[in-house]
């Protein structure tokens, strides 16, 4: 099987996955936006021809550029799991003639307010929403829903330009800075812990599925620099406590028609145990929450994700074996990496259920937290025990340091 992968290097989950195909006997073809010898391994490795594209911007460009390539080289699907191109991926799909998501089909992925209107007729518990595309639409939509409330991209990924408004006065100072937004959506604000679903399926039938949770919620992590964020996959995703995510998980991939791929959805859960859906995107979970899966039941989901595209199926034995957490740290300090504290004490305690070190070398300018979600460092940990699984988290972030001067 021919598979054309969008970006097999970039975002850096995508050479994990580009090797996945390759594993699994596909010869992938890449298209991306640099040559291949600049593709990061495993991907360079992983690709058997590499078209460029003179930009992502120019999506008619591409989609020829695809189709005179196809005349010459058999393409038997199309994957693109970088979020932003999924509509172009679908068109060329079309256009060739091919299996995968259409664009009608992908648009709900995309567009959050098409998402929860879909989710809505199913008689799914979205938090109460509406579109809009003007400052006064924006105003109006405020008024209607009440404070607090969220507004983000109709388009977004993740946490960028989003944001939690208590009162007209904050509505009105961050109108500003969506002027760049084309459609933004205003919903509800839903007290409560935020939770992912991720799902491997095919042909529309749930082949591997993970739970997972943002401590503190993914807003406070990004309007915080104090925070250390901290991601973790529980070892049992079939505990009662988050049996009604599960199950909401579950219907909304049949509103949705979802059938081969990953998912990543983001849901609420109340204080009363209730489920209510954030946003779900046709593609993996981004900032390094494959790889805890990953840990948590030793498997790879990278390959697992492959094989479910290319045979339809996913073999992988699983034994879910730990709670696993990553923790991200950012320094302390502008300038260069001068130090860690508290980094031998920790590793003399934890150490043995220490998966994953990658600290920002000493030398090493101080990343930018407001634009980089892993910061300084990352540490992953796991053990079969949940509540020793966060209280390790917890050690983590409380007491390594990383000093910048």
């Amino acid at each position: 099987m021919n598979v054309l992968m969008f970006s097999p290097g970039f975002p850096r989950e995508m050479r994990y996955f580009t090797r996945g195909l390759a594993e699994v006997g596909a010869n992938v073809i890449g298209l991306g936006d640099q040559p291949q010898s600049a593709l990061e391994e495993p991907a360079r490795s992983s690709v058997s021809m590499h078209v460029q594209v003179r930009s992502w911007q120019d999506e008619d460009a591409i989609l020829g550029q695809v189709t005179e390539l196809s005349k010459r080289v058999r393409i038997d699907r199309v994957e693109c799991l970088w979020e932003p191109y999924m509509l172009l991926a679908a068109r060329i799909r079309e256009t060739l003639g091919l299996p995968g998501m259409t664009v009608q089909q992908t648009v709900p992925f995309r567009d959050k307010e098409v998402m929860k209107r879909v989710l809505d007729a199913a008689g799914i518990r979205t938090p109460h929403h509406y579109s809009a595309t003007t400052s006064a639409q924006v105003v109006e939509a405020a008024e209607a829903v009440g404070y607090p409330l969220i507004v983000k991209p109709i388009a977004g990924a993740g946490s960028e330009n989003t944001y939690r408004i208590e009162s007209r006065e904050q509505l009105d100072a961050i109108l500003p800075s969506l002027r760049s937004v084309t459609e933004v959506s205003v919903e509800e604000f839903v007290e409560g812990d935020d939770m992912t679903y991720e799902t491997i399926c095919v042909d529309g039938r749930i082949e591997h599925y993970s739970i997972g949770t943002y401590i503190p919620r993914a807003l406070d992590m990004k309007t915080n620099e104090w925070i250390s964020p901290i991601t973790l996959v529980y070892r049992d995703p079939d505990d009662e406590a988050l049996a009604a995510g599960k199950a909401m998980g579950e219907e909304v991939l049949k509103a949705l028609d979802f059938q081969t791929g990953y998912t990543h959805m983001e849901w609420y859960r109340t204080s009363e145990g209730e489920a209510i859906f954030g946003e779900i995107g046709g593609r993996p979970p981004g900032a390094y929450l494959v790889d805890l899966i990953n840990y948590a039941s030793d498997i790879d989901t990278y390959t697992g994700w492959a094989e479910a595209v290319v045979h339809g199926r996913f073999s992988q034995q699983v034994d879910r074996k730990f709670n696993a957490a990553w923790i991200f740290k950012r320094a302390r300090g502008q300038g260069r990496i001068q130090r860690y504290e508290g980094l031998e004490p920790l590793l003399s305690e934890i150490g043995p259920h220490v998966v994953a070190i990658d600290l920002n070398p000493i030398g090493a300018p101080r990343r930018d937290w407001r634009n980089v979600l892993v910061g300084d460092g990352m540490i992953i940990v796991r053990h079969p025990d949940l509540p020793s699984t966060v209280d390790m988290a917890g050690k983590v972030a409380s007491r390594l340091e990383i000093v910048a001067g």
